[in-house]
Order: C-alpha cells, then sequence, then structure tokens
C-alpha cells in the first residue's frame, strides 16, 4: 500500500516541514525557502528550475514509460502574522509566520517526490513538482505561468492537482468537491468624500462619517436582496479609516474591504452593485463616492471527471471513509485557480486538525494560532504520488494505489 510507503519518508517531511517553519519568508521572493527545497530535492535525478521574477522551483521527473504529464503544487509563502503557538520550532522571524500551511504543503510534495523518484521505472510520463512562492494575494502561480510553467517538460502539462491542510477537518482525511470549490477574490476601496468642518456645527459641513456608516450597512443589505442564495456573494468591509480629532468632521472616510464570489455572472452584478449602492448612500448625504475594484484570484473550479478520478484514488488510498464530498464551496480564494483555469484538475482539501482537539474548534487557518497533525503530512505524500501514478492516462487508472 503506497499510504505504508509514504510513512517511510514521514521523519524527513516533519523535519523539513519544521525547519521551514523556523524560517518563514513572504511574498515573491523566498530565497532561503527556495534553497532549503532544492536541497531537499537534490540527488533524486530531477529536472530543476528556478524563477527569473520570483522565488519559485520546478522540477520535472521523466517516468520509466511514455505517457501524459501531471503538475502537482504546493505553496511556499508565509503570513505576515506574529505566531503565538508556543511551539519548539515556531517562527523565529518577528512579523511571518507559516499560519497557512504552506510548509507543511512543501513538506509533503518534497516526500512526493522522493517516493515517485523511487518508483520511476512504474511512472508513465512526467510529473512537474511546482513549488510557488506568492500565494497569500501576490499572485504566485499567474507569474509562473507567464515564465512557461506547463510548457518545456517534454509535453504539455494536461492535468494539474494541489492539496491544502485544513485544522477544521479529521486528521488525515481528504476532502473536495466537483465546480466551484473557493471562491473569487477581490479588494474593494470605496472613498466617500464630504466637506470638512467643525464637530459642534455639522449642520455648516458635510459629514462623510454617517454617509460611510450607512454604506458599511446598506452594502450588506443589497448583497442578500439581490444576490441568489444558490450562488453566493460576501462583501466584507475590513477597514474604516477617517478623522484627525474629536472636534473636526473630516473631508472623506476611507472603507476597504473584499469581495468574494463563485461565478463570473455574481462577481459582474456585485461590482456594479457596490458602485452603484455607494453612490446612491452617498448622494442622499450630499456626499460622493469613489468605488475602485481590483480583481484577484478567480474562482477555484475543480474538473468533475478529474475530481472523480482523486475520490476514487483518495479512497483506496486512504479508507472510503476518510474521503468525502465538500457539500459547499468555501468562500476563501487561492491561486491556484489560475492553473485550473488552464488545464483540467483539482485542489483537496486534506484534514490536520490537531491530536487532541476536536476539528471545530481548532485554530482557523491565518490565525497566530494555527497547527496542523504531521502524521496527516504521510496522508498528503500517499495522495500526491497516487495521483501521479494513476492519472488519467498514465494506463494505471484503477489499481490499488
Amino acid at each position: 500500500m503506497i499510504l505504508a510507503e509514504a510513512r517511510r519518508f514521514l521523519p524527513d517531511a516533519v523535519a523539513l516541514r519544521r525547519s521551514l517553519h523556523a524560517w518563514p519568508e513572504t511574498g515573491l521572493h523566498v530565497p532561503q525557502t527556495q534553497r532549503r527545497v532544492l536541497e531537499a530535492l537534490d540527488g533524486l535525478g530531477l529536472d530543476l528550475r528556478t524563477g527569473r521574477r520570483l522565488s519559485s522551483v520546478t522540477a520535472t521527473l521523466d517516468g520509466g514509460r511514455d505517457g501524459p504529464v501531471v503538475l502537482l503544487r504546493a505553496d511556499m509563502d508565509a503570513l505576515p502574522v506574529s505566531e503565538a503557538t508556543g511551539l519548539e520550532f515556531a517562527s523565529r522571524v518577528p512579523g511571518a509566520m507559516h499560519a497557512c500551511g504552506h510548509d507543511a504543503h512543501m513538506a509533503m510534495l518534497v516526500g512526493a517526490a522522493r517516493l515517485l523518484a523511487a518508483r520511476r521505472d512504474e511512472l508513465a510520463g512526467r510529473v512537474v513538482f511546482m513549488f510557488q512562492p506568492g500565494e497569500e494575494g501576490h499572485h504566485g502561480a499567474r507569474h509562473m505561468l507567464d515564465e512557461g510553467l506547463l510548457t518545456g517538460h517534454g509535453g504539455e502539462v494536461g492535468a494539474a492537482f494541489a492539496l491544502h491542510v485544513m485544522p477544521g477537518l479529521p486528521s488525515g482525511s481528504l476532502w473536495l468537491r466537483p465546480g466551484p470549490q473557493m471562491a473569487a477574490s477581490d479588494k474593494l476601496r470605496i472613498v466617500v468624500r464630504g466637506r470638512g468642518g467643525h464637530a459642534s456645527s455639522p449642520h455648516t459641513a458635510c459629514d462623510p462619517v454617517p454617509a460611510a456608516c450607512e454604506l458599511v450597512l446598506a452594502l450588506q443589505t443589497a448583497v442578500t436582496r439581490t444576490v441568489d442564495v444558490a450562488d453566493p456573494a460576501v462583501v466584507t468591509v475590513g477597514s474604516l479609516a477617517a478623522g484627525s480629532g474629536t472636534g473636526i468632521i473630516p473631508e472623506t472616510v476611507e472603507l476597504a474591504g473584499t469581495v468574494r464570489t463563485l461565478s463570473r455572472e455574481t462577481r459582474l452584478h456585485v461590482h456594479e452593485l457596490v458602485s452603484r449602492v455607494a453612490a446612491g448612500v452617498a448622494a442622499a448625504h450630499g456626499a460622493t463616492a469613489e468605488v475602485s475594484i481590483d480583481a484577484g484570484y478567480p474562482v477555484t473550479r475543480n474538473d468533475p471527471a478529474f475530481t472523480e478520478f482523486v475520490l476514487r484514488t483518495a479512497a483506496q488510498v486512504l479508507g472510503s471513509g476518510r474521503v468525502g464530498v465538500l457539500p459547499a464551496p468555501a468562500m476563501t480564494a487561492e491561486d491556484f485557480s489560475y492553473v485550473l483555469d488552464a488545464v483540467p484538475g483539482a485542489l483537496a482539501f486534506l484534514g490536520a486538525c490537531p491530536p487532541g482537539l476536536d476539528p471545530g474548534r481548532a485554530p482557523a487557518l491565518h490565525s497566530c494560532r494555527a497547527d496542523i497533525d504531521e502524521d496527516a503530512l504521510a496522508a498528503g505524500i500517499a495522495c500526491y504520488a497516487a495521483v501521479a501514478l494513476h492519472r488519467p492516462g498514465a494506463g494505471g487508472e484503477g489499481r490499488t494505489a
């Protein structure tokens, strides 16, 4: 069984994860992380390439037989979070933490590379291991695509697969769904502009503060009353900044937030809705509103046929009781969506609830206390490897994983 084989690589994967966790780097440029990944892949007989505009690593493994090319992905960057886990291998970099599990993703993908390299003779085609920085809002996957990620591997990449650990799911379980699995994410900025004045005489000014406050509430009502609950949207204002003193009516108020949607149609509708509501509420107060929406990651959409293949394969690896179909998409976002827009594939959630905790109460990803069950890394290594060995077109569909 491939899961038992994967467990042989677990100690090294845990050690690599902890090393990466202790020295996190953020953004597109992660040179120390890149160096550790290259060192971990050394000696496996892979074709190693690094990015030109970002600290990415692309490693290609040639199989012993002809076949298709599949891509397996791990993200590399950390978050600007100050860690508070108390772990002995906690971040030694002030203000940076692997709070989203990317350290685990790299460790699992390196483990899968080692397992597959050891089984090179039975591998049909090629496997491209994608180590990508800049997932946390920096569009790292898009940059790698622009640098030719899907070409130059002895054939075009025909399918792609990624795992993302989830402390809120039972450890060692795997979950995904066909179609939309994660949302598109856009950045919202609104400037409400009035006329400043003395706080004691608001009638002589045009106070943008109450207009902005009303706008926040109006946006929530507008979404719930114009968006189909079966194709949901989320508009969250996460920042509202105004004023410089208690006796001053400010000239402007700036609001910033996020728009999350699961379809192109709803995405366009909500963009128009925000602009219309902002203009209307501001006008009712005698103010104006300037709206800007920066398009972020597209919807993460799993290919139905590939999703069904992953579900079957994971059930053989982990047991059918540890594999499930997600009942609904998550409104979080992922830049693996760029890859899935280019080739069929899927992203799956790997349960990694820390021992002794209830999944519903485990600190969530992006929390300063986020942690995972490191035993789940073996399940991730096994699933990565099984997808590569038995993917459609490789001649191994249906074999026992």
